[in-house]
């Protein structure tokens, strides 16, 4: 076998895997696909996510299933307005030898797991939220000028109620860039009402098997990256991110207008690393222009920041999303700037 039947050989078994996840997790979550893919796509990407929706939309269940789904330690934070970093990372306390003598020594927070579910973090205040930063970042803390390193893979999940909601706070901009993905969770439609009903007031309820461990996570995620993207199809994303940019020559009418902020280098990484993976799934072996459309929203849309009259208009960071797609020109020459 050589090397390129090689590789195909390990993205379709990349691709069964990942199917395999998503079916266990089915088990459990009705509908929601396009939400349970770009979770899975972050998971493997190494990134974070971020859950919006109002209250009892399976945010919350969706978290615990993906964690059941893999053999990975697992935790979970509410977040409060009284909450504290070190209810977070951890602190040292005094503990007492064997020889007894006394001396201090880090205890823990539930920060330490693979997958870590940060419910409702816009509760909490902007200190505590920013206590996430660097795990989140470098999957490390230090604490007391000594760094602890993070299990790999380490995978946060938070979920965050819509902020006109009373009592939340809004996320900085520095923290919602931390995040691979922001996903807007929809209300479901009657048929999957129905099926919530049949298997959350019956007598058994379903539960996810554990089907993928951490280590073949992040053999997948090593090898999504193996995947070729031409030259034209990188200037293609890049431009999709300058476009971003009101002040850019490839901004389009409606960035120029509604957009204060564009989208940061660290989204056009998340825009390649997610469109590896979708080329994966859509059983090709490089990436299409149609995988950075397909992922624009998704690792853009906390990224932008409206200006007043965006705000004012009421006008959506995915609106502007797609006016920027369906504006942008195929072929991007090597001379834009």
């Amino acid at each position: 076998m050589n090397s390129d039947d090689q590789l195909r050989f390990q993205l379709d078994e990349f691709r069964n895997d990942f199917l395999r996840l998503r079916a266990e997790i089915s088990r459990v979550i009705v509908g929601q696909r396009e939400i349970l893919d770009d979770t899975l796509i972050s998971l493997i990407a190494g990134g974070h996510v971020l859950l919006e929706g109002v209250p009892g939309l399976g945010k919350t269940l969706t978290v615990r299933t993906l964690a059941d789904a893999l053999h990975l330690q697992f935790r979970r934070i509410q977040f409060t307005p009284d909450l504290m970093p070190a209810d977070l990372i951890g602190t040292n306390v005094i503990a007492e030898g064997a020889d007894g003598r006394r001396a201090f020594e880090f205890q823990r927070g539930p920060l330490f797991a693979n997958v870590l579910l940060a419910d409702e973090i816009n509760r909490a205040t902007p200190r505590t939220q920013s206590a996430l930063l660097e795990a989140m970042q470098e999957h490390s803390i230090t604490v007391a000028g000594v760094t602890h390193q993070l299990t790999e893979p380490f995978f946060v999940m938070a979920t965050q109620n819509p902020l006109e909601m009373e009592g939340t706070y809004p996320l900085p901009e520095a923290q919602l860039d931390r995040f691979f993905c922001k996903l807007l969770v929809k209300y479901p439609r009657v048929s999957e009402l129905e099926t919530i009903l049949d298997r959350t007031t019956e007598s058994e309820q379903p539960r996810s098997e554990p089907v993928l461990t951490g280590e073949r996570i992040l053999e997948m995620s090593r090898l999504s990256r193996r995947i070729p993207i031409g030259a034209d199809v990188r200037r293609y994303g890049i431009a999709l991110v300058m476009a971003s940019h009101p002040e850019h020559e490839l901004a389009v009418a409606a960035t120029r207008k509604y957009v204060r902020y564009g989208a940061s280098p660290r989204g056009l990484q998340a825009l390649i690393l997610g469109a590896r993976i979708r080329a994966i799934l859509d059983h090709r072996y490089h990436v299409a222009r149609d995988d950075l459309r397909v992922m624009a929203a998704p690792v853009m849309r906390h990224r932008l920041i409206l200006n007043f009259e965006g705000q004012a208009e009421g006008i959506s960071a995915d609106e502007v999303i797609r006016r920027i797609i369906a504006s942008l020109p195929e072929d991007i020459p090597a001379t834009v700037s």
